[in-house]
């Protein structure tokens, strides 16, 4: 009797019996759907783009070097770069380091326009965006890779998906720190 009168004593008074009953045993900590996180924009945008630039420029390369695609991982640097260069040891370094400014850039824009979308397609469609500008309007212009016409099929179907992998990759980080889908999900589990 004593030891129940001392946990009866321990809760708040204005606590109604059936209430202390439910609450036994637990800790008093705040609801996860109170608690209010917020992640600055930029610094999120700038560690994402790092490690989109850094995984997927190491996979790029490896798709280089198992000859998956003809174009090389420094293509970004290729107009301010000689075309020699580029094919170098150095030059894949310094294309991957290209590779990752990029990323940094482009995952600042989309953290930016459209980070409020949900899901892993609008990840997907940026990514094949990228594509587009890159392979199709503004790359073979620059030198950056031969045109469309002058590239393998292989080359072509794995810069494609390369591109669709990297802008999932960007969208769906985005996406799940900037909606309220991860949040709910315990509490729905839960209950």
């Amino acid at each position: 009797m004593t030891e129940r009168k001392h946990e009866d004593t321990s809760h708040d008074e204005g606590q109604r019996p059936k209430e202390r009953q439910k609450d036994r045993g637990r800790r008093p900590t705040q609801r996860q759907g109170q608690a209010h996180y917020y992640t600055k924009p930029f610094s999120f945008a700038l560690e994402l783009g790092f490690f989109a630039g850094f995984i997927w420029g190491g996979m790029h390369w490896l798709f280089y070097l198992l000859h998956f695609t003809i174009v090389p991982v420094g293509f970004l640097a290729e107009p301010f770069f000689k075309h020699e260069y580029i094919y170098t040891a150095a030059g894949h370094l310094t294309g991957w380091l290209f590779f990752i400014v990029f990323s940094i850039l482009a995952s600042l824009l989309y953290t930016f326009t459209i980070r409020k979308l949900k899901g892993p397609l609008p990840g997907m469609v940026y990514g094949i965006v990228w594509w587009l500008i890159l392979f199709v309007l503004v790359g073979p212009k620059l030198g950056m890779m031969k045109p469309l016409n002058g590239l393998t099929w292989d080359s072509i179907i794995t810069e494609l998906c390369f591109f669709l992998l990297w802008g999932l990759f960007i969208g769906y980080t985005v996406a799940m720190e900037y909606t309220d889908e991860r949040k709910r999900e315990p509490e729905q589990a839960g209950a």
